[in-house]
């Protein structure tokens, strides 16, 4: 069984809207109540400061902090605290950024982190966010992004294997543009293939792992089944390579395509253009041509699942980041959403502007009414 993982309390200081903020938290699951606008998705945000990157917002540090803070001609910064609770005891962890430093600063039990990722020892955080709902039809880069957010729950490492190829591909671009010499790419194209294959192959085993996992609801949920297959150039590649020679043939077809390249401006093949395929089981069809409620549906199901995911293969309930989400669903599947999070053993926070949507939420749920820079528990 997995560690069960919670927030014990969670304390803001000039983070958005909050100059002070603390709550003391003793339940799995957690309501948010409170006006658009109040600060509830904030709230969610600190949490998912948590986990290593900038949040369910993707927001630059700096326009984190308090504006009557930030308009001031000397702030501070910002910092999140929260206590964490599992089977070992308590784990104290800190986040926060400082205009001084132009950094963003990491404690764990009192003591700076030497890299974000040693927040994924101690927590793992996922979200649902309105910003998702058009996941199916937006840009592939979006569907990227929430890919790797996926894998990243699973696999800690990907994060920084992510950044890296990122910043050789950089690297690539500019030697092409200037006329770099054919040793140079070759050396950075090595590189490229190395963490390229080796970020396919993750993805590839998280989204294996995914189905599987999707494949035990089939028929006994309340949330639709999603197949889920991964696409673009460099899948195209890797089906007809063995996976031994995969790197070289990577590096191979970067090497043959410096002409293109250079010409667009940018690398043309490879897993940065890789796109996440849903298909919505029932219908047969391409999740992005179902209804508007089949796939926010759809994308709940995928969300539920991961979570599960990530309870077994990190040994730890997730910390789950419900945002608006219930009020999308109907009576009936809102009580399924309950009842799955229920079973799912991990934390959640919810938000909704009315109280009356969280009805159906166990006895032992704890509410909180969000107001303009304040949070208070409800009895």
């Amino acid at each position: 069984m997995p560690t069960s993982v919670r927030l014990t309390r969670l304390t803001l200081t000039d983070f958005r809207n909050y100059a002070s903020a603390s709550m003391e938290i003793d339940a799995r699951l957690v309501a948010l109540t409170g006006d658009n606008g109040a600060g509830k998705t904030n709230l969610l945000e600190a949490i998912s400061l948590l986990t290593p990157g900038r949040g369910l917002r993707r927001a630059a540090f700096a326009d984190i902090v308090q504006k009557a803070r930030r308009d001031n001609s000397h702030p501070d910064g910002w910092s999140v605290a929260a206590v964490l609770e599992n089977s070992d005891g308590e784990t104290r962890l800190g986040t926060g950024f400082s205009f001084a430093a132009a950094s963003r600063r990491i404690r764990i039990d009192a003591t700076d982190a030497r890299a974000a990722e040693e927040l994924s020892q101690y927590v793992r955080v996922l979200w649902l966010v309105p910003a998702m709902d058009g996941l199916f039809t937006g840009p592939a880069g979006d569907r990227r992004r929430f890919l790797d957010r996926l894998v990243l729950a699973v696999d800690p490492g990907h994060g920084r294997r992510v950044a890296d190829f990122e910043k050789a591909m950089r690297s690539r671009n500019r030697l092409l543009e200037t006329g770099g010499e054919a040793a140079w790419l070759d050396a950075v194209e090595a590189q490229i293939a190395s963490l390229g294959v080796a970020m396919a192959l993750a993805r590839r085993e998280a989204v294996t792992l995914l189905s599987g996992l999707i494949g035990e609801h089939a028929g006994g949920d309340a949330f639709p089944r999603a197949a889920l297959a991964l696409e673009g150039p460099f899948e195209e590649l890797a089906a007809l390579t063995p996976a031994v020679d995969l790197e070289d043939a990577f590096a191979d077809q970067m090497a043959r395509g410096r002409p293109r390249d250079r010409a667009a401006g940018r690398t043309l093949d490879g897993p940065h253009r890789t796109d996440l395929a849903v298909t919505h089981v029932a219908k047969g069809m391409p999740a992005g041509l179902a209804s508007t409620g089949e796939q926010k549906a759809l994308l709940i199901g995928l969300v539920l699942a991961h979570a599960e995911l990530t309870a077994r293969v990190s040994g730890m309930t997730p910390v789950l980041l419900l945002d608006e989400v219930a009020a999308h669903l109907d009576p009936s599947r809102r009580a399924a959403l309950f009842a799955r999070l229920d079973a799912l053993g991990g934390q959640v926070f919810m938000t909704g502007t009315d109280k009356a949507l969280f009805e159906a939420l166990p006895d032992d749920a704890q509410r909180f009414t969000v107001s303009e820079g304040t949070v208070q528990g409800i009895d």
